[in-house]
């Protein structure tokens, strides 16, 4: 057998140029195994039935992401454990972008506090990217009711504890919490009636059966605009962009400031790339003139895009904020 001696400095070049081929090649291989974001269709799982204003808000936002992603992207509508089934869902799904939430403040800060075992932590176990608006709520009455102020609907109700009831859309809803929240506050005694969603409740509080409701801009605007419902005020700080002559609530109440929010989340750990790329597109729809008509429609309130760390960020303040409101309000959900 002959031996084939190679210097030693020959030796080391050779060592260094077969290790560095190596490398590219790993490189290579990795970098065709892993095609550019996005190369297959999207799903957006919505915790909400069909039809309902967070679906309308999440087809919109697919439609959009459709067109700029040049990729599908199919909505899936998973309603079901106070909108935690479908955050769940996403959750569990691998962190690769190709599965993403339309979340509300109930998915996020409201219903893993409301519920004795909830199966998930949504502050661990998913990524917020971007928040797309903001709900507010109108207190209404029916207009036989003898207030025009909230001034003179505080000093009606303390006047005649027990006398006056309100609707809900269920045990531990925003409505629900707002309202203990505004009792408590106030030291008022108002009968809580639960319905179940909204909608239900409306006839009666339109006849005159249940006194009072906080009203989303869609059941409220319509019915205050008509003469069937009257305003007290709204839940958030700020005027109304879609009912500015509403009055707040903070106006006389100082401090009370309370919202519903609509943002878009994916599974923990997602590529930041991934993120910020979703989040950008987002943005720019935000931007444009059919977004503002989209939350017009939907009467929704217009907030100022964050990037995917200030809404982190925002999600974690939320969820420490309703802890202690939801455990002043009593609710529970079992």
């Amino acid at each position: 057998m002959t031996v084939i001696v190679i210097p030693r400095r020959q030796a080391v070049r050779l060592i260094r140029r077969w290790t560095a081929l190596v490398a590219l090649s790993i490189a290579a291989a990795g970098a065709g195994a892993q095609a550019p974001y996005p190369s297959q269709p999207i799903k957006v799982v919505v915790p909400f039935p069909a039809g309902s204003l967070v679906d309308v808000l999440g087809r919109s936002i697919g439609e959009a992401l459709t067109g700029t992603l040049k990729q599908p992207v199919v909505i899936d509508n998973k309603p079901g454990a106070s909108t935690l089934l479908g955050a769940k869902i996403v959750a569990a799904a691998p962190p690769d972008g190709y599965t993403l939430l339309v979340p509300t403040v109930t998915t996020m800060s409201m219903a893993p506090q409301l519920v004795s075992r909830p199966g998930i932590d949504p502050l661990r176990e998913l990524t917020p990217i971007a928040r797309l608006g903001a709900t507010n709520f109108f207190l209404s009455v029916h207009p036989s009711f003898p207030a025009r102020t909230m001034k003179e609907w505080i000093a009606e109700v303390k006047a005649h504890p027990g006398k006056y009831s309100y609707a809900s859309s269920g045990n531990g809803s925003p409505h629900h919490v707002f309202m203990e929240l505004l009792k408590k506050q106030l030291g008022l005694d108002i009968v809580h009636v639960p319905y179940k969603g909204s909608s239900s409740s409306m006839p009666d509080l339109l006849s005159g059966k249940v006194d009072m409701a906080f009203l989303d801009g869609t059941l409220a605007i319509p019915n205050i605009k008509a003469g069937k419902l009257f305003t007290m005020g709204t839940s958030m700080a700020r005027r109304s962009v879609l009912l500015p002559s509403a009055p707040t609530i903070a106006e006389t109440v100082p401090g009370f400031d309370w919202s519903g929010w609509i943002g878009v989340a994916g599974p923990a750990n997602m590529p930041a790339p991934v993120v910020n790329l979703l989040a950008e597109e987002i943005r720019k729809l935000q931007s444009t003139p059919h977004f503002a008509e989209l939350l017009n429609k939907a009467a929704m309130e217009p907030t100022e895009p964050i990037p995917p760390a200030a809404m982190a960020d925002f999600v974690r303040s939320e969820y420490a904020r309703w802890g202690p409101a939801i455990r002043t309000s009593g609710a529970t959900i079992d």
